[in-house]
């Protein structure tokens, strides 16, 4: 679920240089929540405290 939604992030901001995706990729991750990831691991049947 979080790689679907880094993709398509990523595609968004278009990047075509290698500088320019790993530029996406830093902004990219701040757009992940902490209780967003929390339910990502969760999904995945990470054991959560």
């Amino acid at each position: 679920m979080a790689f679907a939604k880094l993709k398509a992030l990523i595609r968004r901001a278009a990047a075509r240089t290698y500088d320019d995706l790993w530029r996406a990729v830093g902004h990219v991750c701040e757009l992940f929540t902490d209780e967003e990831c929390y339910n990502f691991f969760k999904a995945a049947g990470y054991e959560t405290n």
